[in-house]
């Protein structure tokens, strides 16, 4: 089916698009017959949710069908099919827990994403289901939307798919090694993943074909941000030489390098935009032009060294696709199925990831081959040398698998190196890795051996040397993380290395050497002083330590004399080394604190507060757990608390005294996990020693808190480090509230927590630093579980709202502050009285105050945390918390200050778009809350502030609230869909009636003081009048009848109300109120204003009843033109119907209720209309209007629209100015030159001589204008709207309408049929009956008129110019006729002409054209008959004239060379043949009145029968001049047809002379001769020509049937033929 015959569907044929989608969903929802039945299931409430939601997506889905959005017609459909897979899933209830709340996450994400797309609400969600919104605070509520959580890291990984690699000069095996290379660190950051290709690129497993996979795993963001390339080099394994054969035996294989790609991680992710999104990828694989270059080939290939590396064919490179991956790799398993149903190879990141997880085992040594400085060995060119490296246990025996070349391949015992060509000093750079294990580590070592490999025909590999090194020294630790130099010893294949121990015992390296001076001479291998081999090695280890420092500590009883200085360098050693041993370390420490507290106390106390903020680090996070299980189940220090808290006490005295406090911060930032132990250890002790030392322990913890409220009293204003220490304090303080919980009561914590936050100097006497630190301080103490608890919170409560006081008050802080009563208030409910009236005495008028002041600036982030803080104060305040509330004002100005803030907040929460249109949830809250409250102040209001205290400023703000709350966008139910409308009346009911009905009585309890109101809230209860509400409407009315009555006894008019009122309805409209049922408030108005029962019923009773009735007509006329200009003014309406509603709306204001003000407004936008049009001269005549209001007096004049203040000259100087400038444009200079005589009169009068002569100067340029542009005669057309679908101000009426340059009457139609698309065509000519009048439809007639100038306008002397008469002919015209011809009589049988007769209809129109329109109404209509012979004569008038007009402008030169249009008028005047059967119906129709017996049955025309001769002469004479002219212009290429021209002219005139002669004795005599020469009448082709009628004139029957019944006589000129 196509989208644009959707309008045709039926709504069960468009089901039939997606049957599956709407028959799985008819099995839980009914469509039709119970679409607001609420059913209450005993299911998860997120399957409710879903088959709730998928019945309204239902209706909805259909309906984007019909709409025409088939794009999203069909992402709803799909996701429609998702929501069922699922929630079968979920209902089916075989899925384990994560397996269900990721199903539920699916779920949630896809709900919303069809709400939002669908314009649907928004639901707010907590752990994937809905919220009642009546089981948590406001605050907590808008929390979830704007819920902020914290960032962990999360890893990324890199999934790579190779699919192919194109040959096309290798021919051998080859291994591909990927990796991720960091170019500004100039290091491979990756392990490497190894796929093994035969000679024709496929794998050479048969078994990987289509499965060479790989994820690169462990990214941290920051490695995303890095300078990354992934580079695959491609290792060939074959001859020596790829095209030499002769170079090596082909049985002999060498690993040689052959070519490298590169690519810009950057490149990736500008293609890859989301997540998981899977691209393919080329890389081109560049050969290293000199072997010297291997090791570094991909930084030439990245820095485009173009020498050094050889481009390949464009066919040539590895395809293979990349996908980014994000999060823990067991959540990417179960997310992505068919990425890791693939034989997936890990291939992990060289070190630890960003995160260390505690179950990490690793035991990783890599081993890169650097470089290497051989010897030549007397040979005549450099060797080809080949490494080969073992690993070896302590026994001798060779480890096996212990060597990976990369991921994918499986591990195997030895390791051949690729081959340099003739290179003694070769630079491999091949990293290896040797995953030993951990049993195996100490003992082992690595043997490199060196090899010649000889290109001869044997093709030997000769051992010529060979290098070791130990994995482990003999201290314990392993290999450094870095380059080592190995000694290369000589040996040959006669050498055996079975006893391992001959080489063992000689030093490896320099270090080595230096350890063992005393070697013995006769060594079984010998050095080479001048060959060495360097190798790298990097570790990566959960279990072994190449730190010496951290092996002493944990064998410190080994070497105690130490243990000092070894405690000392504890903080050099990396953190990744201590989390590896943490539990080992800790118990060394206490073992310790434990064997001399006073001699390591100190010490073990700075270690200990190292290792726990090394815990701090995001890196080193998860092993917080780690710790926390050490202190429950492995601590055992029982006496350690008492040095603890000696040391902890120490560090705080100090902070007065040091200025360096480094180490005093450290130890507040562990101050959790100090207390952890302090707690455990007391524990372990009282546990121990049945709870001696109680009191002891007591003591020494308040001494501590004394200390701590000690170091937050101090002013660190003068120095920056206490700022520091206190800083620190403060945010580790609330973690020790639950270790603190142990020990003590809830009220002994509350106390202590109390007293710390009570020592704070106050919030003017510190930095806005520590400003944010307490009150982040405070929140956390909030959060905390101690708040929790009743008992304490009274004690904590009141310190903590004094800080949020003072902070509000002063604007300082604000969001932290918000975030606090967010967690207030989520914790206090309803039923904790007092608390409720403590927060209320403390924060709601410094909340309401804090309020205004965001709301006053433009842009707040604040501004919903403090509105969802006000409504939740608010909603737990009950009626008694109110009482208490007003009744502790101590003034009535107090009183009214509240009442006058807490209704301007109220305002601004319904006039800004505080909560999003999406969220109704929050907005009826909202809703409900102040309609509450303000019945709660409203008695309040009319206590203190009626009768002899009236406070016009109070009343005033809350009748403005209660309109405003009224007319709310989310309280107009009617715009709902019926089960949403219903749910919401089944909560809140409608609450537009509540707040109508407490603006009722409160507007009756006003009493006298009423006219105060009057007509100022006119207009604002006229807005809740259009509430489409019948119950609100009702309650209104009372008032306004009440408005009125008071009016008319205060001035006895009306005249303010009116005048009030008709201003807030043109406001209205302006505003853009009732876009959508702007139908709806007419007829609002109408039952208000309109039959009983009604407003006029009350005015009935009353003794003002006819002015009262003159006041509801004229509101309703206006209502009536408002609604048609609001419909014209719709953005997708044409210019015409904006420009005519808005003329029809400005000639209201003038003439009926003569309002100047909005005159001169709609004049302003009527002249922006035509200025978009480009209709400048209906621009300059509408500007005009408010020209001729304005005087030449100096009377000062406001400021007004876009004029400023200044003088009425001024103003209408200006404005004649502009006017000028827009008949300029618009080429009626005629115009603008009366305007430039006005105001050269008053530069005269003024002695301005420079705007004098300006004026004149631009009055001389109008004239030559005038003279040399061309204009374009328009045409002009009779409109006629008629039927009941028309706007009132088109409705049944006729007018006329000045066309387009160029514009044909069938492009006028088309247009109009644009304009009114839903019109039907008129047919015939004649005017509609009542039935059509009636009708409820639209019915457009338009045919041609003819512009009837008045002759005293056009200039009739013979010497003034064509253009110059025809200006004055189709200007400031207006009268218009149109011609219907008819049969008057019998028909004359022999010639019908004789009884053809005109029946000319004259439209008068109420105003010229041009005018400020390109409409204007036809007034009137005067209706002739014209005989056939003054027809004849009028017509033939009027082709002379054209002819006259044409060849003038030719002798003028005005068509620049152009002289087809004279050639085609000449040709078909003279040259009549070219009409076929048209020249017989002329010839019949000039004999008609030449005929005797038409000449003696009407002897009255004989003086008119020789004036039709005498034109048909002057046209001759015309035709004459006309050829001449085209004589001196036509081009050599036409000169036939003007010679045809002169001799059928000639023929023309001998016969016309031939003719009149007899012609006038014909008419001297009587009629005997006039038929003889009946005959000679063909002889005048031109005359009959030009008799006959137009065919351009016709009805809409000219664009829809080929029959038509109208004839226009407008002039040739007019039609521009």
């Amino acid at each position: 089916l196509e989208p644009r015959n959707a309008e045709l569907m039926d709504t069960d044929v468009c089901v039939c698009v997606c049957v599956r989608v709407l028959a799985l969903i008819c099995l839980f929802v009914c469509f039709r017959c119970r679409l607001c039945e609420t059913v209450v299931p005993l299911e998860d409430p997120i399957i409710t949710e879903t088959t709730s939601t998928l019945q309204e997506w239902g209706v909805l889905w259909k309906q984007l069908y019909v709409k025409h959005k088939v794009d999203l017609f069909h992402k709803l459909r799909h996701v429609m099919n998702e929501l069922i897979d699922l929630r079968r899933q979920l209902i089916q209830g075989h899925l384990a827990q994560d397996q269900t709340r990721e199903i539920k996450r699916h779920i949630t994400v896809r709900l919303d994403w069809g709400n939002e797309h669908l314009g649907l609400d928004l639901v707010p969600r907590k752990e994937f289901e809905m919220v009642d919104p009546d089981q948590i605070s406001i605050s907590e509520l808008h929390k979830l939307r704007h819920g902020d959580g914290c960032r962990v890291p999360v890893s990324h990984h890199l999934f790579i798919n190779l699919k192919s690699f194109t040959y096309n000069s290798i021919s051998e095996d080859a291994d591909v090694f990927f990796s991720l290379y960091d170019t500004r660190e100039a290091k491979q950051i990756s392990e490497k993943f190894m796929v093994k290709l035969n000679k024709n690129g496929g794998p050479k497993n048969p078994e990987k074909v289509d499965r060479l996979c790989a994820l690169f795993t462990d990214l941290s963001s920051k490695d995303l941000k890095r300078d990354l390339y992934i580079v695959a080099h491609v290792i060939r394994t074959g001859r020596m030489l790829l095209n030499d054969s002769k170079k090596g035996p082909p049985h002999v294989q060498y690993r040689r390098p052959y070519g490298c790609a590169v690519l810009a991680m950057s490149d990736v992710f500008h293609t890859i935009t989301d997540l998981k999104e899977e691209k393919d990828f080329v890389l081109k694989v560049y050969t290293c032009n000199n072997e010297n270059e291997w090791h570094q080939i991909q930084e030439n290939i990245i820095r485009k060294s173009n020498t050094k590396y050889s481009a390949p064919s464009t066919n040539y490179g590895f395809i293979f696709s990349l996908q980014l991956l994000g999060g823990e790799l067991e959540q990417i398993r179960r997310e992505n199925q068919a990425v890791f149903n693939r034989v997936l190879v890990f291939t992990r990141k060289l070190g630890f990831p960003e995160v260390i997880l505690p179950g990490d085992t690793r035991n990783d040594l890599y081993l890169t081959l650097e470089r290497g400085e051989f010897e030549r060995g007397g040979k005549s060119v450099q060797k080809n040398i080949e490494v080969t490296l073992f690993v070896l246990y302590a026994d001798g025996d060779t480890l096996k698998d212990c060597i990976s070349l990369g991921s994918g391949e499986p591990s195997s015992s030895e390791y051949r190196s690729f081959v340099l060509y003739h290179n003694n000093g070769p630079r491999w750079s091949e990293m290896v890795k040797l995953p030993i294990p951990i049993d195996r580590f100490r003992g082992s070592h690595l043997r490199f051996e060196f090899r010649h490999c000889s290109t001869k025909d044997k093709g030997e590999k000769k051992l010529f040397g060979f290098a070791f090194t130990p994995l482990m020294r003999e201290d314990g630790t392993t290999l450094s993380d870095e380059s080592h130099e190995l000694y290369v010893y000589k040996c040959d294949e006669t050498a055996t290395f079975s006893n391992q121990g001959l080489y063992l015992s000689l030093p490896c390296c320099k270090e080595d050497f230096n350890s063992c001076p005393n070697l013995p001479a006769n060594l079984p291998f010998q050095r080479s002083p001048k060959e060495t081999f360097w190798v790298s090695t990097i570790l990566c280890s959960t279990k072994l330590t190449q730190n010496v420092d951290l092996l002493a500590l944990l064998n410190w009883k080994a070497h105690p004399d130490r243990v000092l200085d070894i405690l000392g360098r504890l903080r050099q050693i990396s953190g990744e080394e201590i989390v590896k041993f943490l539990r080992d370390v800790l118990d060394t420490l206490f073992c310790l604190l434990d064997d001399n507290t006073d001699k390591y106390g100190p010490l073990v106390f700075q270690s200990l507060v190292f290792i726990i903020n090394l815990l701090r680090d995001s890196r080193f996070y998860h092993f917080r757990p780690v710790m926390d299980s050490y202190i429950q189940n492995h601590f055992a220090g029982a006496l350690a608390y008492k040095e603890l808290i000696r040391c902890l006490k120490w560090y705080m005295d100090r902070s007065a005294e040091v200025i360096r406090q480094d180490h005093i911060q450290e130890a507040m930032r562990a101050l959790e996990y100090l207390f952890k132990f302090i707690v455990q250890s007391r524990i372990l002790y009282a546990r121990a020693t049945c709870g001696m030392e109680e009191e002891q322990f007591r003591a020494s913890v308040q001494e501590l808190f004394q200390s701590i409220r000690f170091v937050l009293s101090l002013d660190g204003r003068s120095s920056e480090n206490l700022v520091f220490t206190q800083a620190a304090l403060l945010n580790s303080f609330p973690d020790i509230f639950d270790e603190l919980l142990q020990m003590f009561t809830v009220q002994e914590v509350a106390e202590y927590v109390r007293g710390t936050l009570g020592s704070m100097p106050s919030t003017v006497d510190i930095g806005q630093s520590m400003d944010v630190v307490k009150l982040q301080s405070i929140a956390r103490t909030v959060e905390s579980r101690l708040f929790f608890f009743p008992e304490s919170r009274s004690i904590l409560l009141p310190v903590v709202l004094h800080h949020i006081h003072l902070h509000l008050r002063q604007q300082r802080e604000l969001l932290i502050c918000s975030g606090i009563l967010t967690s207030i208030f989520s914790i206090i409910k309803t039923s904790s009285m007092e608390e409720v009236e403590m927060m209320v005495e403390s924060l709601l008028d410094v909340l309401l105050q804090t309020l205004l002041s965001i709301m006053s600036k433009t842009h707040s982030v604040e501004t919903g945390e403090y509105v969802s803080c006000l409504l939740s104060l608010l909603r737990q305040m009950t009626e008694l918390h109110f009482h208490h509330l007003l009744n502790n004002f101590h003034s009535k100005e107090e009183l009214k200050e509240f009442l006058l803030k807490i209704f301007c907040v109220f305002r601004n929460l319904m006039k800004l778009t505080i909560f999003p249109r999406d969220w109704s949830v929050m907005r009826l809250l909202t809703s409900h809350i102040i309609v509450v409250t303000t019945q709660f102040l409203s008695p309040a209001l009319h206590k203190n502030f009626s009768e002899a205290d009236f406070d016009f400023k109070v009343w005033n703000s809350f009748f403005s609230l209660t309109v405003l709350y009224i007319n709310q966008p989310s309280l107009q139910l009617e715009a709902l869909g019926p089960a949403k409308r219903k749910k919401v009346l089944d909560k809140h009911g409608d609450m537009r009636v509540t707040m109508a009905y407490e603006l009722f009585s409160m507007w009756q309890k006003l009493g006298d003081n009423k006219p105060h109101f009057i007509p100022g809230m006119m207009g604002p209860f006229l807005g809740v009048t259009l509430v489409p509400q019948i119950e609100v409407r009702n309650i209104m009315i009372p008032i306004f009848h009440d408005m009125m009555d008071w009016e008319q006894r205060k001035n006895g008019n009306f005249k303010q109300v009116e005048a009030e009122l008709m201003d807030k309805l043109d406001s209205m409209v302006s505003d853009g109120k009732g876009d959508d049922n702007h139908r709806e408030l007419f007829s609002l108005l109408t039952q208000l204003f309109g039959p009983y029962p009604s407003l006029l019923e009350k005015i009935e009773q009353e003794t003002w009843r006819e002015t009262g009735i003159s006041f509801v007509t004229s509101v309703t006329r206006l209502v009536e033109r408002l609604l048609d200009y609001r419909d014209c003014m719709k953005g997708d309406e044409m210019e015409n119907k904006k420009i005519g509603g808005s003329v029809n709306l400005m000639n209201f204001y003038k003439s009926e209720v003569n309002k100047e003000d909005m005159y001169i407004r709609y004049i302003h936008k009527l002249c922006d209309l035509h200025l978009q049009a480009e209709d400048f001269t209906e621009a300059a005549f509408t500007l005009l209007l408010y020209w001729e209001l304005l005087q030449w007096e100096d009377r000062p004049l406001r400021d007004f629209l876009h004029y400023p203040c200044q003088s009425e000259w001024q103003r209408k100087e200006n404005l004649s100015r502009k006017i000028l400038h827009y008949f300029n444009k618009g080429k009626c200079w005629e115009y603008g030159i009366s305007l430039c005589r006005e105001l050269a009169f008053q530069y005269e009068t003024l002695y301005d001589y420079q705007s004098l002569s300006w004026i004149r100067k631009m009055e001389a340029a109008y004239y030559d204008n005038i003279i040399e542009q061309q204009r374009i005669e328009p045409e002009f057309f009779r409109m006629g709207f008629y039927g009941r679908k028309f706007p009132f101000f088109l409705r049944n009426k006729e007018f006329v309408c000045r066309g387009y340059d160029y514009e044909r009457l069938e492009d006028f139609q088309q247009r109009m049929l644009g304009e009114f698309p839903q019109a039907i065509a008129m047919q015939h000519p004649n005017q509609p009956d009542d039935t059509i009048l009636q009708s409820d439809a639209q019915y457009l007639q338009i045919y041609a008129v003819t512009p009837v100038s008045d002759i005293s306008d056009v200039p009739q002397l013979e010497r003034v110019p064509e253009r110059i008469k025809s200006f004055y002919r189709i200007n400031n015209v207006s009268r218009f006729h149109y011609d219907r011809p008819f049969h008057k009589g019998p028909k004359d049988r022999e010639n019908e002409f004789r009884s053809l007769w005109i029946e000319r209809t004259t439209l008068i129109l109420s105003r010229p054209l041009p005018g400020i329109s390109r409409w204007a109404e036809v007034e009137r209509r005067e209706v002739m008959e014209v005989s056939p012979l003054e027809n004849a004569i009028y017509v033939v008038e009027n082709k002379t004239q054209e002819l006259r007009t044409l060849i003038s402008q030719y002798q003028h030169r005005q068509h620049h060379g152009n002289i087809n249009p004279l050639s085609m008028c000449l040709n078909g005047v003279i040259d009549a043949a070219v009409n076929g059967g048209i020249a017989r119906y002329q010839e019949v129709r000039v004999a008609a009145f030449f005929d005797k017996d038409y000449i003696s049955s009407h002897p009255e025309d004989a003086e008119r029968i020789t004036h039709l001769k005498d034109l048909m002469q002057e046209q001759v004479h015309i035709l004459g001049v006309g050829l001449a002219v085209h004589e001196k212009l036509v081009h050599p290429e036409m000169r036939p047809l003007h010679k045809k021209l002169v001799d059928q002219f000639h023929m023309m005139r001998t016969g016309l002379h031939h003719v009149s002669s007899e012609r006038g004795g014909a008419a001297a005599g009587g009629a005997g001769g006039a038929g003889g020469n009946a005959r000679d009448v063909v002889r005048l082709k031109s005359a009959f020509l030009v008799l006959q009628p137009s065919p351009s004139s016709s009805s809409l029957s000219s664009i829809r049937s080929n029959s038509s019944q109208i004839i226009n006589s407008a002039p040739s000129s007019a039609r521009g033929e």
